[in-house]
């Protein structure tokens, strides 16, 4: 078992991902520890973050805003500039679709042609306690190809499928572009490393998809857990259970081996499972023996919320991934033997076949 409480502000976890699923985990791990990073996707092309992209050839910020959100502090100070920055326009004028906290951004990175600045600025406005790091400082789009030999160009356009087939065969990026220095020291310096939940194949994997990340994956001794989607997605995921989510991290992460997977066991109420079903998205099955075949550690518990939209609880999936930061690597003794599995009601992780590695 790991052992942080020297470390006064907490141990150093790194989020990787983008969206929705990072900005959740960050707010369920922030008040655990000070020592957050997040490394976020840099390809999202839809909504108001496209338009930027398309009109004024500016980086897409939707991402970097939400984690930045998540990470930054509420109080009487920031609560009227956080109020502003989520707020987004509608109606018919021409700003319909923009979000405020994407325009502010823009104008902040015209200023100083420089991303990581206007992100640094955000942050001290916000009172971020964390880091957000974009995970390239280079451009390029994201492209499916599907199993008919299709191609699909930019991650708005594999994000918005409405069929489930043909599937996607890879995805792959239109321009070569190098990891952001400031992630791959992270990584490196990191006593874990957290991928997901997310949209697997256009916020997760596109981010091992850039040159140098796969690499720092493989070469860290962090702790890397995996926390696996509630929900298969329309067009990317359909019929994927916890383990086809695993087998696609390994695949684009040229095989580097993850430690834990940390899986929902709650059935959503029948009401909000209709909703889903009705978009073509089923509830991932938790595989157990198959993810067994993946890592060596597997969390199992309660983590979702139980109205609509669905999404992990972040007070419930942080303190599971502490638990398991807390018991750091393990090695099965026998490859016979079952993984390490948390106990639900409990949240007791137990480790009768294994030792820290």
């Amino acid at each position: 078992m790991e052992s942080f409480g020297k470390k006064g502000r907490g141990p150093k976890i790194v989020a990787i991902g983008g969206g929705t699923g990072t900005s959740t985990i960050l707010r369920g791990l922030r008040e655990h520890t000070a020592n957050l990073t997040a490394i976020v996707t840099m390809f999202d092309s839809g909504g108001s973050t496209g338009l930027l992209r398309r009109d004024y050839g500016l980086p897409p910020f939707g991402d970097l805003r939400q984690c930045l959100l998540a990470l930054g502090e509420v109080n009487e100070g920031t609560r009227p500039i956080r109020d502003a920055l989520e707020f987004r326009f509608g109606g018919e004028s021409s700003l319909n679709g923009h979000s405020v906290g994407n325009l502010f951004m823009a104008a902040l990175a015209s200023l100083s042609d420089d991303l990581e600045r206007c992100i640094e600025q955000l942050s001290q406005i916000l009172q971020v306690q964390g880091r957000v790091l974009p995970v390239t400082l280079g451009k390029a789009d994201l492209c499916a190809e599907l199993e008919d030999g299709r191609i699909i160009h930019g991650e708005s356009r594999i994000d918005l499928r409405t069929a489930p087939l043909p599937r996607i065969r890879r995805i792959f990026l239109d321009n070569a572009v190098e990891a952001n220095p400031r992630a791959v020291q992270a990584i490196a310096e990191a006593d874990a490393i957290v991928i997901g939940p997310g949209d697997l194949y256009t916020s997760i994997l596109p981010i091992f998809l850039v040159q140098g990340m796969a690499e720092a994956l493989s070469a860290s001794r962090a702790t890397r857990i995996h926390v696996c989607n509630l929900m298969t997605k329309l067009g990317e995921t359909d019929g994927f259970k916890a383990s086809d989510f695993l087998r696609e991290l390994e695949h684009y992460t040229g095989g580097a081996h993850l430690d834990w997977a940390i899986v929902n066991t709650s059935v959503p109420p029948g009401t909000v499972q209709a909703m889903y079903e009705d978009e073509g998205a089923q509830l991932v099955e938790a595989d157990m023996d198959a993810v067994g075949r993946h890592v060596n550690g597997i969390f199992a518990s309660s983590l979702a919320t139980d109205h609509l939209p669905l999404r992990h609880a972040p007070d419930a999936l942080g303190a599971a991934v502490m638990r398991v930061v807390r018991a750091g690597r393990v090695t099965r003794c026998h490859p016979m033997k079952p993984p390490v599995r948390g106990n639900s009601a409990a949240l007791d992780l137990k480790i009768p076949t294994c030792q820290p590695s």
